[in-house]
């Protein structure tokens, strides 16, 4: 036999990969080196597919906003039943992903992260071949929507069931900037398909990464599901929906008909309430805080009283580890939200007059950032703690706020604003990956898809109330900023003045999706000049709003463990 060759699995686990220990004789060398590749990629193989599974749900979340106009002449439809399918995709997904992280841990999450790729794929193909927009609203925002709150829940449980310790960091940190490069990547790529082929191929390709999922999925490990009497919640499950829905709505109305008082009727079916005096969104809120607070009371008399399992255990609630750390993601999401739409994309779009394809490539540089901190979270983490990691994210991401509210002038460029979304992205990086592998790491793995599932609901919840919160300061700035120039310019007749206050101040912005749709009015220079003001002073005050989020967000991060504990590990099987 030939000289043996040593594989060192001390140093090989310190690189972040697993090998044996291994005397093989050099002839043999090839066969064991493509043995450690295989076994590699076998481990790191799992990471890819449920990355990809959440990569594909937040890009069809974001690629309809390029979309838009081709879709309304296609199908020939209008902007609010377009905006109506996105809303319903949200308020489907944020009802039914802590159902989807349940039935994962009750009938085995690979078995439900396959179920809802292929449920995805459904909707994929019903969206493409939609021939009116019912059939659109039917497969993206209804079969697809179910399928990512199947698929999203149980692929971040899969993560726990997968990797461990200083892995699972790894993973999460890869998993969390996977989501954020979609968020990104999908006004660039829905703009490139739409433009160069179809609309429809925004989701036709769908198609081939649910194949991909499906096949891919038979390396990942899957949970061994514990042998117990099943109880499906479903009071629990109507409860916590309804509430949530009507919650969503009415903070997604806000915008449209007031948090209180009404700013206009009530339209349903063709027929028109004032409601009272009061905003429609005032009561569906209210009714949502009830339903939610009903589920509570309803969960706990589950399982203390009738001794059966309840959708979600509030006793997770109890686990300090587990509460600060959603209540930080929340905050993160509701901020992060905010800041993408009403501070960076409304200022690409109308005063640096960029497309919506454009504004998604003018933020690769946030994107960037995150993507290359994420994955070393992970290793900064091992050395200071996840906590502290998360609080320097925090920090980075307050400078980050502070250089972007500088850098917002009318005489800025593209190239000013790189620093500011850099910074951003980069503490956005070291909080996402570390935030999430604290959350889930809290609980014992027969409860992974349950909390995983509660993070996916509060984070799309967050994403909702922080686009109408930082959506409305950037909304009243503006107004008010645009009206004073109005009323002090000399260049408009008074009577086109009060025209113009009017329409301004029952919401009609001239703000849009497309810097190819003309305004309502044609202002002059001037005023155009001071219509981008106010843009610029409505992102300024998002941006100010979203630091002092952020610094909240540090402020709850204190009640952060200082040592992640660890939920009690379970036997895995493949």
């Amino acid at each position: 036999m030939g000289k043996a060759r040593q594989f060192d699995a001390t140093k090989a686990n310190h690189s972040g990969h697993l090998y044996l220990v291994l005397n093989i004789p050099t002839h043999m060398t090839n066969t064991a080196n493509q043995f450690i590749l295989n076994f590699n990629l076998k481990k790191w193989g799992s990471l890819i597919i449920l990355a990809l599974a959440v990569a594909i749900v937040v890009i069809d979340g974001t690629v309809l906003n390029v979309s838009i106009s081709s879709i309304v002449r296609d199908l020939n439809t209008d902007l609010k039943n377009i905006q109506w399918a996105i809303t319903s995709y949200s308020l489907v997904l944020a009802a039914l992903t802590i159902f989807g992280g349940k039935l994962g841990d009750i009938f085995g999450r690979k078995r439900m992260f396959i179920m809802g790729a292929l449920i995805f794929g459904i909707g994929s193909l019903v969206t493409a071949l939609s021939p009116n927009v019912n059939i659109l609203v039917l497969g993206w925002s209804l079969i697809e929507a179910i399928g990512a709150a199947l698929m999203i829940p149980a692929s971040s449980a899969l993560i726990v069931s997968n990797y461990e310790g200083k892995d699972r960091g790894l993973a999460f940190g890869i998993y969390g900037v996977t989501a954020g490069i979609g968020a990104a990547a999908g006004p660039i790529l829905g703009g490139f398909l739409t433009s160069t082929f179809s609309w429809r191929w925004v989701f036709g390709i769908n198609l081939f990464v649910v194949l991909a999922l499906v096949l891919g999925s038979r390396i990942v490990k899957n949970y061994a599901v514990p042998s117990k009497k099943v109880n499906l919640d479903y009071f629990g499950v109507v409860l916590s929906s309804l509430g949530l829905v009507s919650l969503t709505y009415g903070i997604i109305e806000s915008s449209t008909y007031g948090w209180i008082e009404s700013k206009k009727a009530f339209e349903f079916a063709g027929n028109f309430s004032n409601l009272g005096g009061l905003s429609i969104s005032f009561y569906t809120i209210l009714l949502g805080l009830i339903l939610i607070a009903g589920f509570v009371f309803w969960e706990i008399y589950l399982e203390n009283v009738k001794k059966l399992e309840p959708l979600i255990s509030m006793k997770i609630f109890l686990n300090r580890q587990f509460s600060f750390g959603i209540g930080v993601i929340t905050i993160l999401f509701a901020v992060f939200t905010g800041i993408l739409t009403f501070g960076v994309v409304l200022f690409y779009q109308y005063v640096f007059n960029l497309s919506a394809l454009e504004s998604g490539i003018g933020l690769i540089p946030l994107s960037l950032g995150s993507f290359i901190i994420a994955p070393l979270s992970a290793k900064i983490a091992e050395k200071i703690s996840a906590k502290i990691t998360v609080q320097i994210g925090l920090v980075i991401a307050i400078i980050g706020c502070i250089v972007l509210f500088n850098s917002l002038t009318l005489d800025a460029t593209r190239i000013t604003l790189i620093p500011a979304l850099a910074i951003f992205g980069v503490g956005f990086g070291l909080i996402v990956a570390q935030n999430t592998n604290i959350i889930l790491s809290a609980v014992p793995n027969s409860q992974a898809g349950q909390a995983a599932g509660i993070n996916g609901t509060i984070r799309e919840v967050g994403r909702t109330v922080g686009s109408a919160l930082i959506g409305a300061v950037f909304i009243a700035t503006f107004t008010s900023s645009v009206t004073n120039n109005v009323n002090s310019s000399l260049n408009i007749p008074n009577a086109v003045k009060s025209s113009i206050v009017s329409s301004f101040n029952s919401g009609e912005t001239n703000l849009n999706s497309s810097n190819t749709n003309q305004p309502k009015y044609k202002f002059d220079e001037e005023i155009k000049r001071d219509v981008n003001q106010a843009i610029v002073e409505g992102s300024k005050d998002s941006i100010k709003y979203t630091g002092f989020f952020i610094l909240l967000c540090l402020l709850v991060s204190f009640g952060l463990p200082n040592k992640i504990v660890r939920g009690t590990a379970e036997k895995v099987e493949a």
